[in-house]
């Protein structure tokens, strides 16, 4: 049964079976305005404060637009101190994003350009529709992306694939875009949402403190050295053996059925 979480004006919030979705319903081109950011930020709250929501969809309302970019309207008065304040102000927003505990899913719908592609950056997994596409147009502007781009991206493509879509600014399509890591699946236009809830559906059937844990390993340890990673991974594998989820899942395991995990 769905439930509205709260009524907001350009950020959607509705959660189905401890899958919360985001929807943002920016008309005409869903862009990143500074309302769009305010109310992602209440909509963030609300999932970090949260103990039931295991999972959450970032998409955009219609299938020609996931997010279009920044609003460009704000960049004509900008200089070198307002620039760094409205930088600084988006960026904090995506990376709450990153750094949820929860797996964040983001179904792209169509356009995901600009700050539309950070955003989807910031996320754990991408699913993207057949006809979506994604880019950083921001150099034929005179700017280069300031939400995360210049460092999710090469981290996810490798550094020479993400200087070609930067320095270009050209989209790539989904397909090309699955090809070099951007996208891990691709979905049939219009089905983007509802791919991304049924993976959804499938990582919240599983201990949650384990996928919670597994993501902020990965996380942590893409920024250390693989003997500091390893190390990592050897001390919150430690935690998980102290967890009743653990024991559920081993005890469900030998008694061939499905694990009822507590999150504990």
């Amino acid at each position: 049964m769905n439930q509205q979480v709260e009524k907001l004006t350009t950020i959607h919030v509705h959660v189905e079976e401890q899958i919360a979705v985001l929807e943002i319903n920016n008309p005409p081109v869903n862009a990143l305005t500074s309302t769009v950011f305010a109310e992602l930020s209440i909509a963030l709250d609300q999932l970090e404060q949260s103990t039931d929501i295991r999972a959450a969809i970032i998409t955009g309302v219609g299938n020609k637009f996931f997010v279009a970019g920044a609003d460009i309207k704000q960049f004509p008065l900008l200089d070198e101190v307002s620039g760094k304040e409205l930088i600084t102000y988006g960026r904090k927003i995506i990376d709450r994003i990153a750094d949820l505990k929860i797996p964040v899913l983001c179904a792209v719908n169509g356009l995901a350009l600009g700050g539309g592609c950070e955003l989807a950056l910031a996320c754990d997994i991408r699913i993207a529709s057949e006809t979506a596409k994604f880019g950083f147009p921001e150099v034929g502007l005179g700017i280069f992306p300031g939400y995360g781009g210049t460092q999710r991206l090469p981290r996810l493509v490798g550094i020479g694939k993400a200087k070609e879509i930067i320095f270009s600014g050209e989209s790539i399509k989904a397909e090309e875009a699955y090809r070099i890591g951007l996208v891990e699946k691709l979905a049939p236009v219009g089905e983007s949402l509802q791919v991304a809830k049924e993976l959804a559906r499938k990582i919240i059937s599983k201990a949650p403190i384990a996928v919670s844990m597994a993501k902020d390993v990965i996380n942590q340890g893409i920024e250390q050295s693989l003997q500091e990673g390893l190390e990592l991974e050897s001390v919150h594998f430690a935690k998980l053996c102290n967890t009743e989820d653990k024991n559920e899942g081993i005890k469900a395991f030998m008694e061939k059925r499905a694990p009822q995990f507590s999150g504990k």
